[in-house]
């Protein structure tokens, strides 16, 4: 992780977020899906407008890992966000959180968690959770390392297509 930092998402980041945003979701998850679901579902959700409103969103963090100047990596939290069935005060949902596939494997995913746990703890909440889909088997994986587990599902919609996610929680100390 050489020559990178992790830093809360600014206005002047929409654009080159938005990119990102959409090319690592289709990075993880254009084989499973139609081209159709796939340009909608994108359309729908991080085009620049989209993602400047997110970033100006009270309730909301993004944070963006800068390698040599460029987006990488990010992660949208979602503070108050409960989900049914979850208990703990002040809940943390980690909405998204991605690393572009060209980074895979150099630790910068485990150094976002390290962040977003650090986050989570600074404003005092007492459990994160997440929706991952069930087909997703690296996040899964990822997820259950840092202590997730899976306490519920609910449908995710990718353009027109339901699809599983699972709900995974993680209490914090």
């Amino acid at each position: 992780m050489a020559n990178t930092r992790i830093r809360q998402a600014v206005e002047d980041d929409a654009n080159e977020l938005s990119v990102l945003a959409e090319r690592t979701f289709r990075a993880a998850f254009a084989e499973a899906n139609t081209a159709a679901n796939m340009q909608l579902h994108c359309a729908n959700s991080y085009g620049a407008s989209l993602q400047l409103a997110e970033i100006r969103e009270p309730k909301r963090e993004t944070w963006v890992v800068e390698a040599e100047g460029q987006l990488v990596a990010y992660v949208q939290l979602r503070r108050d966000a409960g989900f049914p069935g979850i208990s703990g005060e002040r809940q943390v949902e980690i909405q998204r959180f991605y690393v572009d596939s060209r980074h895979h494997g150099a630790g910068m995913a485990h150094n976002l968690m390290a962040h977003v746990t650090t986050r989570a703890q600074a404003v005092q909440s007492t459990v994160l959770w997440l929706g991952v889909w069930e087909r997703n088997p690296r996040a899964l994986a990822f997820y259950r390392k840092w202590g997730f587990e899976v306490v519920a599902e609910r449908t995710f919609y990718v353009g027109t297509d339901p699809q599983r996610d699972l709900i995974m929680r993680r209490p914090l100390e």
